[in-house]
């Protein structure tokens, strides 16, 4: 029994069936589906053509969801940048604003 598991990133370019279906037989046995990019619907579609690989092959792979965590994004500042001096208070909102070195 083989304890290592071949993880594949499924995107936009591996998400065909007959793509699955290779990548199955080449080892793949877990399609990792990055919830960082793309809608509920796209991965949705993506696990459906997983499974119906995964039929055809006669191979199980196990699906990894890597769910969107907490984030700190920065937007546009006042002339391109801002910055950030040692011992200055830094303001983080959640309101898409224009940022300033104020």
């Amino acid at each position: 029994m083989r304890k290592t598991k071949i993880v594949c990133t499924i995107g936009p370019a591996s998400e065909s069936i007959e793509k699955l279906e290779q990548l199955i037989e080449a080892g793949m046995n877990v399609a990792r589906l990055n919830f960082s990019h793309g809608s509920h619907e796209e991965h949705g579609a993506r696990i459906k053509n997983i499974r119906e690989a995964s039929k055809k092959t006669g191979k199980t792979v196990g699906i990894l969801l890597d769910t969107k965590g907490p984030e700190i994004r920065t937007h546009d500042f006042v002339d391109g940048q801002a910055e950030l001096v040692t011992g200055a208070e830094v303001v983080l909102s959640t309101e898409q604003v224009l940022g300033t070195a104020e």
